[in-house]
């Protein structure tokens, strides 16, 4: 099971990195396997260290892929010489066990050292679900066929529609500009995505 979350980091001078991620569980460890490139993936060779944050704040999901936005508040995480987001409902320290490399896609064991609980979680509604599934296909919109971005994003639209709060319609706002924009970019023309 892939769990979504926000996973801080900081780079060897310092320098906070906020990054949406799927994460696995794997018995007391946590699985974290970015894309490279990946300045969490350098930031975690260098320091040894990561944080995860639990949030329903879905403008963070959109802001970080399409580029929106970047500048999330952190704070000094309690145990590892990393960051983590200032608004999160709770957080998990954690500490670099071992990494096997690769081409596409390292995988980063990590134990974990510390977690706390910052607020209450009232639960998801549909268009945040919506808005980190839409978060996703942004961030793919380079590998999946335009009828599959567009066919998505109308199924996601409906639970905004029905669902969003201010919030997520912002975060959905976001998105749909970036789509907008990746396919009225000279480059976004590939054979066969339509």
């Amino acid at each position: 099971m892939i769990h979504e979350t926000v996973v801080t980091t900081s780079s060897a001078a310092g320098d906070a990195h906020v990054a949406p991620m799927g994460i696995r569980y794997d018995g007391d460890r946590v699985v974290l396997m970015p894309f490279k490139p990946s300045r969490t993936y350098d930031n975690v060779l260098a320091r040894g260290c990561a944080v995860v944050n639990f949030t329903v704040d879905t403008r963070i999901f959109a802001g970080c892929v399409s580029g929106r936005r970047r500048d999330w508040p952190c704070v000094p995480a309690d145990e590892v010489s990393c960051v983590r987001l200032a608004e999160s409902l709770g957080h998990l320290e954690l500490a670099l066990s071992d990494h096997v490399d690769d081409a596409t896609r390292p995988v980063l064991r990590m134990r974990r050292v510390r977690e706390r609980v910052h607020s209450g979680f009232g639960g998801f509604n549909r268009a945040q679900a919506a808005v980190i599934e839409g978060a996703v296909l942004v961030s793919r919109l380079h590998m999946l066929p335009r009828s599959k971005i567009e066919s998505e994003f109308a199924y996601l639209q409906i639970a905004i529609d029905k669902t969003a709060g201010p919030v997520e319609r912002e975060a959905w706002s976001w998105l749909q500009e970036a789509v907008a924009a990746h396919y009225a970019a000279p480059s976004s023309a590939t054979p066969g995505t339509g």
